[in-house]
């Protein structure tokens, strides 16, 4: 391929870093948030349960087959590389300008809004209500300048090169796992609420009289929505896979660990969310209490656990807790993301510049690139709606790369395997059927969202056809 013949990566990446990456790419703000919206769709402690549990073993399953992909093709750029090979180029193209245009670079923008609205919960002056510049209707706020800022320090300290954006991953992702845990603790020891346990594990516990059994499979796929978004970014130690030591060996190992504990730790939070919030509740109510999950102010509903495991202090606690759980999470979404782009510039894909290495042995113009994009994107507002655009297009990329190991059996059954897929075909072949009916799930409940998705992926077509022929 003409990516291997590009200068070499640094492989500096070993067991831990990788796992670090996968579970610190993956806990961001949603856990802390989305449950609120699960809970006004399906009315039901099963059902919000079932969601996350369904969640977490398609995301198990995916990134246990793209362990076969990985060792496979252990090069920069992960996906990118998967989908070209299995397929063509232009629809590794098309992976790669989604992500550039929204994927990757939408949800660091989202990533870096909650943490510049969450320091504004403890330093008011970056509030998103503190507006710095009015010129009609655009605006720009304290905290969407804090946000482009906290890009554009972690893209520096990534160009800086591998070893320090892996103790930045490494510390975070380790902070944030401990607060986690802990709000999870002091939440079940400290804020058990005997009401919301009776309300919740009563007879209502299983059953929603709102939700039909007609209804409720549709109803179940688009409640997805919110758990498959914070689930995303475990194949981001795909993209790196060149900086990896025994990638064949070590990448396999660390999706399995981190989307396990990335799991486990969602359904405990879930389980403290039940424990001490009625699921049921009224959005008049005065307190976090008879507001429940469903109507959790601002859908915070990790906030109003805090709020009453700790008292005055459960605000500032979870702001601090997402302030750190999603600057590491960006951090490893801007390690990783830039292999793809220069993986790109390498096929003569995108601008020459990005598929320079600098110094320190790292993609730095690949890197600046992204965080240009993602920083306009911030000060425009418009990720939210993208993102809510292209969820449909990130699970149809997903289906295609997992459907890729079938093809690639066919097409190289002598291929050095390290690692085979597991469970293979019957667990991959399920990831496929569940991933297609949320799709369709998603065509018809949310056409509005879809279609356009399908648009930002198609606009591609054009622009590789222009690579195509600057290469010419």
């Amino acid at each position: 391929m003409k990516s291997e013949k590009a200068a070499e990566f640094r492989r500096g990446l070993g067991t831990l870093d990788s796992t670090m990456i996968v579970i610190g790419s993956m806990i961001g703000s949603g856990i802390f948030i989305v449950s609120a919206d699960i809970a006004r769709s399906l009315g039901s402690p099963a059902l919000l349960l079932a969601v996350w549990i369904v969640t977490g073993f398609i995301t198990l399953i995916a990134a246990l087959s793209y362990g076969e992909l990985a060792g496979m093709m252990p090069h920069a750029g992960g996906q990118y590389i998967y989908l070209k090979e299995a397929y063509n180029p232009m629809l590794g193209f098309l992976y790669g300008w989604t992500s550039f245009l929204v994927i990757q670079t939408g949800t660091i923008a989202a990533v870096a809004v909650a943490f510049a609205k969450f320091t504004g919960v403890l330093i008011p002056f970056f509030s998103e209500k503190h507006i710095l510049l009015q010129l009609g209707g655009f605006s720009i706020s304290a905290a969407q300048i804090l946000a482009v800022a906290s890009i554009a320090l972690l893209t520096s300290i990534n160009s800086r090169g591998l070893q320090q954006g892996k103790r930045i991953q490494n510390l975070f992702t380790f902070a944030k796992v401990a607060g986690v845990l802990a709000l999870i603790a002091f939440g079940i020891f400290l804020g058990m609420n005997t009401q919301a346990i009776s309300a919740n594990w009563s007879a209502g516990f299983w059953t929603n009289h709102r939700v039909t059994t007609e209804s409720l499979p549709l109803l179940f796929g688009a409640a997805m929505v919110g758990s498959l978004f914070s689930s995303d970014a475990w194949n981001n130690i795909t993209f790196t896979a060149a900086e990896v030591r025994d990638p064949k060996r070590t990448i396999p190992i660390s999706l399995a660990i981190g989307t396990i504990v990335v799991t486990i730790i969602y359904l405990l939070a879930n389980l403290a969310y039940l424990v001490v919030l009625p699921l049921a509740g009224t959005p008049e109510a005065l307190d976090v209490v008879g507001r429940g999950i469903q109507f959790a102010q601002s859908d915070r509903v990790g906030t109003a656990v805090a709020n009453v495991a700790f008292g005055n202090y459960g605000e500032r606690f979870m702001a601090i807790l997402i302030m750190i759980s999603t600057f590491g999470c960006n951090n490893g979404l801007i390690l990783s993301g830039a292999r793809i782009y220069r993986t790109m510039a390498v096929d003569g894909l995108f601008f020459k510049s990005a598929s320079e290495l600098n110094a320190n042995g790292v993609p730095a113009k690949a890197a600046l690139a992204q965080g240009i994009w993602a920083s306009l994107l911030c000060l425009s507002g418009t990720y939210g709606d993208l993102l809510d655009y292209v969820i449909f297009a990130v699970l149809v990329f997903y289906i295609l790369t997992v459907y890729g190991i079938f093809i690639l059996r066919k097409k190289r059954p002598k291929a050095e395997r390290p690692y085979r897929a597991f469970g293979y075909p019957i667990l991959p072949g399920l990831y496929l059927l569940i991933a297609s009916l949320i799709c369709l799930d998603l065509l018809i409940m949310k056409p509005r969202f879809t279609f356009p998705g399908l648009l930002i992926v198609l606009s591609g077509i054009p622009v590789y056809g222009f690579w195509k022929a600057k290469q010419k």
